[in-house]
């Protein structure tokens, strides 16, 4: 594909349309086949999960965690073996262990163990057993990102584990990973645990006519969807018309913050995940907030590491960048933060695979920018809109006064131009002092992640992967647990010893008092009298 890119295009495309040639299909860069759905096997299975969801459900939330205890085993066992299959599927070596390590996160047994202990909670009330249980909605049809299918697909895991039926969609032009993980490791785990057939289904259709099916259907109740916030924004309206639940996992367009005394080089680090895939992951950082007092040496030293990416094949493990599809919106965007004051340190060229320029290349050079002012870097898309290539704009904030205080003034327009960021899914923070640190961690209520001294894409146990707020989330946007977001909650009360006749002011624990007694009474004209 990186060679040949439109012959090997045409040959997708034949395979696809059912035009083969004679000798398409044993064409050795065939590396894997999944069976292309119809729309009557797409309404088929929202039948079938419909059937399916009460069975399953009704198995219990303890074997069903252990479902998802042991897809977290077979994951960690199977690991190499679809890092090859994403390595064949394009995606580079260190963004696949990435994507990986996700999903064994979401699923660690630290995570389960926070799921189990917010879906049930018990206690004794006034001779009464109380529970809070979190019930499956029902049954979820989730859409995954084209740019991090099997990723993105496996939130599918824990949405099974919570109790719901699953139908996956998987994306036509990268269909094999995604396909695979659910053929080879869920789907055997879920009859293992009592899961009966309908419970999961894999399909693979172009999107939105697909949409259009569960939007349509009585059978779905969730539609989980990875797209861009534009679509994401006109699904939600029709999910709401519809009835259904809508989850929204949109773009983002995350800020790095660097104090003055920042570790600059966890600092640099952190920045240059925003090229890994070549930008196309929605939580890299997309510009960083760099102190004036170090914008320089960090503004050198991450130029330097910048320079030193190359392109390459996806299993040379010094490679994380992939082909950009947006190559010509990248232009524009660099054109419009030149024209507007930013500085163009390096990159934004079409290259090949051997990194040689050509204006038919699907790969771009590492592109980053520095922009002195935060007034000045509000008027450029390349900061105040998710740029999906790989390009990074430094922006140092201007110093304010020359008083004592003035790092505590540049904290307060740093905070609020993170905040005023119209996107929100994850954003961090390199820094040693407490009470910067507190005021981060205390006032950003954008976004759904926050992290501090820490990889900006880094996944942990318990912590969510995606989800957040604004552009990134929607209207119902918040970090995204898949056992809590594919669910409700629901109260119950237990009589076990109740006082009769019911005493209700007794139960917050208040006894009234014989002297604070009062009576009421109407009097014939209808006032009040005590």
């Amino acid at each position: 594909m990186l060679r040949d890119t439109y012959e090997v295009v045409a040959l997708k495309a034949r395979l696809d349309h059912n035009r083969a040639q004679p000798g398409d299909h044993a064409d050795p860069r065939v590396v894997g086949r999944v069976a292309r759905s119809t729309p009557e096997q797409a309404t088929a299975a929202l039948a079938a999960a419909r059937e399916a969801q009460p069975v399953w459900a009704r198995v219990g939330l303890e074997r069903r965690l252990d479902f998802a205890r042991a897809f977290h085993c077979l994951l960690r066992e199977r690991t190499e073996e679809l890092l090859d299959i994403l390595i064949a599927e394009g995606t580079p070596l260190p963004v696949g262990r990435w994507a990986l390590s996700a999903a064994l996160n979401a699923t660690h047994p630290d995570s389960l163990a926070y799921a189990r202990s917010v879906m049930v909670r018990e206690s004794r009330q006034a001779g009464r057993l109380v529970r809070l249980l979190r019930k499956p909605d029902g049954v979820v049809c989730l859409d995954p990102a084209r740019n991090a299918p099997m990723l993105t697909a496996l939130s599918g895991v824990p949405t099974l584990a919570a109790g719901n039926a699953l139908v996956v969609n998987v994306p036509p032009t990268v269909p094999l990973s995604v396909a695979y993980a659910f053929h080879e490791l869920v789907a055997p785990l879920l009859a293992d645990h009592g899961a009966p057939p309908g419970t999961l289904s894999v399909l693979c259709a172009p999107a939105r006519p697909m949409l259009r099916t569960w939007l349509a259907s009585p059978h779905c109740d969730d539609i989980f969807f990875f797209g861009g916030s534009a679509q994401g924004g006109e699904l939600t309206r029709s999910c709401l018309e519809h009835g259904k639940k809508p989850i929204m996992e949109l773009a983002g367009n995350d800020a790095l913050v660097v104090w003055r005394d920042a570790d600059l080089a966890g600092a640099v680090q952190a920045a240059l995940e925003r090229y890994l895939g070549s930008g196309q992951l929605c939580l890299a950082p997309k510009f960083a907030l760099v102190h004036p007092d170090v914008a320089d040496e960090f503004t050198r030293r991450l130029h330097q590491e910048v320079m030193a990416l190359r392109v390459g094949p996806p299993e040379d493990p010094d490679v994380v960048l992939t082909p950009v599809i947006k190559r010509n919106q990248c232009k524009d965007v660099l054109d419009d933060a030149v024209a507007r004051g930013a500085e163009l340190l390096c990159g934004g060229d079409m290259v090949d695979v051997d990194g040689r320029p050509s204006l038919r290349g699907p790969f771009i050079q590492p592109a980053l920018l520095r922009v002195q002012g935060l007034e000045r870097a509000s008027t450029m898309s390349a900061v105040t809109e998710e740029t999906f290539f790989p390009l990074l704009c430094v922006v140092v904030p201007e110093a304010t006064t020359s008083v004592a205080d003035s790092d505590e003034a540049l904290l307060d327009s740093v905070l609020a131009f993170v905040n005023a960021n119209r996107y929100g899914l994850r954003n961090s923070l390199w820094c040693r002092a407490p009470h910067v640190i507190h005021r981060f961690t205390d006032e950003v209520t954008n976004g759904g992640t926050l992290k501090v001294n820490d990889s900006h894409i880094g996944t942990l146990p318990v912590l969510p992967t995606v989800g957040g707020t604004g552009l990134s989330g929607g209207v119902f946007g918040e970090a995204n647990i898949p056992f809590l977001r594919t669910t409700r909650l629901q109260g119950i009360s237990l009589g076990t010893d109740v006082a009769e006749p019911f005493d209700h002011l007794a139960t917050t624990g208040t006894v009234a008092k014989p002297g604070m007694q009062r009576s009421t009474s109407l009097s014939p004209a209808g006032s009040l009298r005590h």
